[in-house]
């Protein structure tokens, strides 16, 4: 079982302003960013892919506003700016656990 660690998602989460990336589930590897970043997912189909996926993040997720708030923000931005704030994420060590969850929900959200 995942221990979830509310600081240390919010902390990289926040200063990103985005609360959910694709990439892949070790650290030194180079991230797929492609399905987060070019996504066409609304946001209640990514939080539904995100809760089927792995319903131990997405339960810590929806208790979270600043979470969720990020990804709204990231679901209006353009390719662009998701780029950047994916890249931020992508290298934040407190995010590298919940990485292979975001990175299925991006992939499988347009099934939501």
């Amino acid at each position: 079982m995942k221990k979830l660690s509310w600081a240390g998602v919010a902390a990289a989460i926040g200063g990103a302003a985005v609360s959910a990336v694709a990439g892949a589930g070790v650290a030194s590897a180079t991230p797929d960013l492609g399905p987060a970043i070019n996504t066409t997912c609304t946001y209640p189909q990514l939080v539904n892919a995100l809760n089927a996926q792995d319903p131990q993040v997405g339960a810590f997720f929806n208790q979270s506003p600043q979470l969720k708030a990020g990804l709204q923000v990231f679901l209006v931005s353009g390719p662009a700016q998701r780029e950047r704030m994916a890249q931020q994420l992508v290298s934040a060590p407190a995010v590298q656990p919940y990485l292979g969850s975001v990175e299925q929900a991006f992939l499988t959200c347009h099934q939501f």
